[in-house]
């Protein structure tokens, strides 16, 4: 469904402020796969997730989705095929349009684009129905602007909407890092929920070393832009923090050190 192959990226190139973000990146993701990804602070998690999504271009590379390639493909385009939640609950909906206004877009995502946002009795009882499954009420809510929901409530619906079309790739960028433990706690088992439910092939950046483990088939570690350890099935399910961090040691000859990435152990 997914294949990076030799993706390289480099910021300011030749400059005293030159910095490799990807280097000679491979990674594929088949059909139904939950790929967690964790690193340190520029390790290039997000820079890849950008690559895939379409916001950036590789230096070298290519870039497939489902066959087809897309390296060259503008974002707007890929986001009929890719759904993503971003680590701002705020990034994701527009605030000062109403929940079922934000449905109907993210519905239409896939669509011919129209200026008419269109919501018959039929799709207003799925987009009910689709609320219910989140258990926060919303669904009594479907005239209230998004700008005034809570951070997750509106992370939740985010989420939602990302999967309403069964995109080939759901991307989620760290979009739990930015709410309280127990709103992260109901985002990550809504995650669970959805993903299992639609079988949906995703790809996951966390900080959190517990996350990255209890959720998903599969685990990749970054540094340095570099994919450094990949964890497959057989393996995850037995996985401990303390394997993540003496892998870590044994691949790099020193100590993970990143202050969010320890704390999120």
């Amino acid at each position: 469904m997914l294949k990076l192959e030799g993706i390289n990226k480099i910021f300011n190139e030749a400059t005293p402020d030159e910095k490799i973000a990807l280097d000679n990146i491979h990674l594929e993701l088949k059909t139904g796969d939950f790929v967690t990804v964790i690193g340190s602070n520029g390790a290039g998690k997000s820079t890849m997730m950008n690559m895939i999504s379409g916001a950036l271009t590789p230096d070298l590379g290519k870039i497939e989705i489902n066959g087809k390639d897309v390296t060259r493909l503008p974002e707007h385009k890929r986001s009929h095929f890719i759904g993503r939640v971003f680590q701002d609950p705020m990034a994701g909906t527009a605030p000062t349009m109403t929940i079922e206004e934000n449905l109907a877009i993210a519905y239409s995502r896939n669509q011919k684009r129209t200026l008419r946002i269109g919501v018959d009795k039929k799709r207003r009882e799925f987009f009910k129905e689709s609320l219910e499954t989140l258990h926060l009420n919303l669904e009594n809510r479907l005239n209230a602007k998004v700008g005034l929901l809570s951070g997750g409530e509106r992370q939740a619906l985010s989420l939602l909407m990302a999967t309403f079309t069964k995109p080939n790739i759901l991307l989620l960028d760290e979009h739990t890092a930015a709410l309280d433990p127990s709103r992260a706690e109901l985002i990550t088992n809504l995650t669970k929920q959805l993903v299992e439910k639609d079988k949906l092939t995703t790809l996951m950046v966390t900080h959190n070393m517990q996350q990255a483990i209890d959720l998903g088939n599969r685990l990749i570690m970054m540094d340095k832009g570099q994919i450094i350890l990949e964890v497959e099935p057989s393996l995850k399910k037995d996985l401990q923090i303390d394997d993540l961090m003496l892998q870590f040691q044994h691949i790099r000859g020193e100590k993970m050190v990143s202050d969010r990435t320890l704390l999120s152990v």
